[in-house]
């Protein structure tokens, strides 16, 4: 408990010690003791700085920064105030003033002018100008990210809780980078004061030793330079410490470890670049004048460490033989009658990947089985179907780094995810290096750039997606287009067990009494090809059961389904609770309904080849229109018409919905009309 309280009041209480030091006079001892302090305090940042992965875990940053920033200033304006009326600042500042002079005042005060031009043309103005373009990048990149959590969100890669967990880290990471934007002006502001203060030290000192204390002008110069020059030097020091803590830490980006394993790490990883310095520094060494044992120290340093690189990959190599090896020797063995029954089998859905990105289904981060799994749950609370497991192998027909997406067998869609590359989707990508792709599935021009420059490509504004993801979102898109395919009969029994538990009635009171179980599959089927979601099955049974005492035929007991789920369905299509539809002119639907024919279970629509031909280049033009207005509307009949204008114009509508009036006006939505299909020319009227 009382360490909890000190903790609490640390920061508070150190605060108003530093108002404080602007005011009351300080002893020297005691201002030898907070120097000595601010010295360590500005190392610890610098040390903190170094061994954190990312900027977020040094988050309070800033406010130290501040901080530390106002506790060097009450620091300058005690030792002003001892130096200006005692000609003495306590030992520490002695010592630094006599080692730094070394018996030169010139020599002093040129290493000192050294100190301060490093820290604040190079160290304070390159930490600003970092951290000022870090805040830009990080929210002008804030919209993309957004948009990749909600994707992975909506693909089922992630929870709820995760989702929310990004965006906050997000959040976080743009208010990070703006307030570090405002603190690097306190670096600058800190070192333009050290400078400012030094001059009234010197200056001024030598007018009160000369006025006050008596002294001569040299004495004079000689005691005020020691002691400005010390001031300064335990000022400056640790203001140079936290303005380096302040650029390491805007130029870092997330990484798996901290700054010295992973230069370590990144330096040493190419064998050659470490051979070829060596080579030269040996060369220089060899010149005319230079000290050549120094040039061959380093030479053979760098020798030895390309030496261990070599050995790490030597291991890596054998290992990786081994592994090939084991695998080589279980191809070979002799498969059993159930392996080979099970090669036979075609799988509802399968990941082809090539034999050079098989890394993607061994396991780690990036893990392609867990992600399918994690989709499997999403197609099921989405779609409320049982999503097929699916089969990843490899195949050695398919070009390098390809992967394919197959459907009972056929191929559905194909696609190519590089090893050591990220997908970057978005504009202002032209400066980043990388090989130009179109997303395929959602059409979106970006690039495959490789992982090291994913930051960059984050910091133009792009949204950044793995390889996995990238194979989710394509299984995703195809899972959701052949959802009829998909379902099998074996999967809705399963489906109406489980319903059973809950609403036995409806179930019992439609198969089998009325229809069979594969009457049902069929009008599932149905529904999932036209993008209608299944997971309100108790009110889908209920419809059927009704409609099923007048007619079994397929056509009209999806519609009957389709009826009961109105308000879903129409839900999905509504902007801010009103629907923008397309209709046809009242004669024109006239003739279609005088038109209508039932033929083997099926509804279609007949008209002469003029007027067919006009009502599709009708629809045609009105489609064109209304998505270039950005409208996004529906195509709503009347309920007897609708099937048969599905199949009818499903080549023209661009894939526009279909709803019936009664699914349009179940839900309670208000309508805007935005289109009327007529037999004319201009097919588009102004509603």
């Amino acid at each position: 408990m009382i360490a909890h309280l000190l903790s609490k009041a640390a920061v508070p209480v150190g605060v108003v010690g530093i108002i404080l030091l602007l005011i009351v006079p300080v002893p020297a001892p005691l201002l030898d003791v907070l120097i000595v302090a601010n010295i360590a305090f500005a190392l610890l940042i610098l040390l903190t700085a170094m061994f954190v992965t990312k900027p977020l875990d040094f988050s309070v940053f800033p406010s130290l920064l501040l901080v530390a920033t106002l506790f060097r200033l009450g620091l300058n304006v005690a030792s002003t105030r001892l130096i200006l009326s005692e000609a003495h600042a306590g030992q520490v500042i002695a010592a630094f003033g006599q080692i730094t002079i070394s018996g030169s005042l010139v020599i002093g005060a040129v290493i000192f002018l050294i100190l301060a031009v490093i820290q604040f043309v190079v160290v304070t103005k390159g930490a600003e100008r970092v951290a000022e373009v870090g805040a830009r990048f990080t929210l002008d990149a804030m919209p993309g990210k957004q948009m990749a959590i909600d994707a992975d969100l909506n693909a089922g890669l992630i929870t709820d809780d995760q989702a929310r967990s990004r965006r906050a880290e997000v959040a976080a990471e743009s208010d990070f980078y703006g307030a570090m934007d405002g603190a690097s002006k306190f670096v600058k502001g800190d070192a333009i004061a050290g400078i400012v203060i030094l001059v009234i030290n010197f200056a001024g000192g030598i007018v009160i030793g000369m006025t006050m204390h008596g002294l001569a002008v040299d004495e004079a110069i000689e005691t005020y330079s020691l002691l400005t020059i010390g001031d300064g030097l335990v000022t400056q020091i640790p203001a140079l410490l936290m303005a380096v803590s302040t650029g390491m830490i805007v130029t870092r980006e997330n990484a798996d470890s901290e700054l010295g394993r992973a230069a370590g790490r990144q330096l040493l990883q190419s064998r050659n670049a470490l051979i070829i310095t060596a080579v030269a520094a040996l060369g220089m060494g060899l010149i005319p004048g230079m000290p050549f044992l120094a040039f061959a120290a380093v030479g053979v340093g760098l020798l030895f460490a390309a030496s261990r690189v070599k050995a790490g990959a030597d291991r890596a190599a054998a290992d990786e033989a081994l592994v090939e090896a084991e695998r080589a020797h279980e191809a070979a063995s002799v498969e059993r009658p159930d392996d080979l029954m099970d090669r036979m089998r075609v799988h509802a859905l399968e990941i082809s990947l090539a034999p050079d990105i098989v890394d993607l289904a061994a396991g780690g981060q990036g893990d392609l089985l867990a992600r399918v799994k994690a989709l499997r749950r999403k197609i099921a609370l989405d779609v409320g179907t049982l999503m097929p497991p699916v089969r990843t192998r490899d195949n050695i027909e398919l070009p390098a780094e390809t992967y394919a997406i197959l459907v009972a067998g056929v191929e559905a869609g194909r696609g190519l995810v590089p090893r050591g590359h990220m997908l970057a989707l978005g504009t202002g990508l032209d400066a980043v290096p990388g090989t130009s792709v179109t997303d395929p599935v959602f059409g979106l021009e970006g690039k495959w750039v490789r992982t090291e420059m994913s930051h960059a490509a984050d910091l133009a504004g792009a949204t950044v997606i793995d390889r996995a993801s990238v194979i989710i979102t394509h299984l995703s898109d195809i899972v959701h287009a052949h959802a009829a395919r998909l379902l099998s009969l074996e999967d809705v029994r399963q489906l109406t067990e489980h319903l059973k538990q809950s609403n036995p009635a409806a179930v019992d009171e439609l198969t089998p009494a009325l229809v069979p179980l594969a009457v049902v599959q069929r009008v599932l089927a149905g529904l999932l090809a036209e993008r209608v979601a299944i997971n309100d099955l108790g009110r889908i049974f209920e419809a059927l059961a009704l409609r099923a005492k007048t007619t079994t035929e397929i056509p009209s007991l999806v519609e009957a389904a389709r009826t009961a789920l109105g308000p879903a369905v129409a839900a999905r299509f509504a902007r801010d609770g009103r629907l923008r539809v397309v209709m046809f002119d009242a004669g024109l639907e006239q003739q279609m309904l005088e038109g209508l024919r039932h033929v083997e279970g099926r509804t279609q629509i007949v008209l002469s080849p003029e007027a067919t031909m006009q009502l599709l280049e009708g629809v045609r033009r009105t489609v064109a229109a209304v998505d270039a207005a950005g409208a996004e509307p529906v195509l709503v009949c009347a309920p007897s018409l609708r099937a048969a204008v599905r199949t009818l114009t499903a080549g023209q509508a661009g894939g526009m919905p279909i709803l019936s009036y009664d699914e349009a006006a179940i839900g309670g939505f208000a309508t805007d009309v935005v289109g009327v299909v007529r037999l004319e020319q201009n097919a588009l009227t102004a509603p």
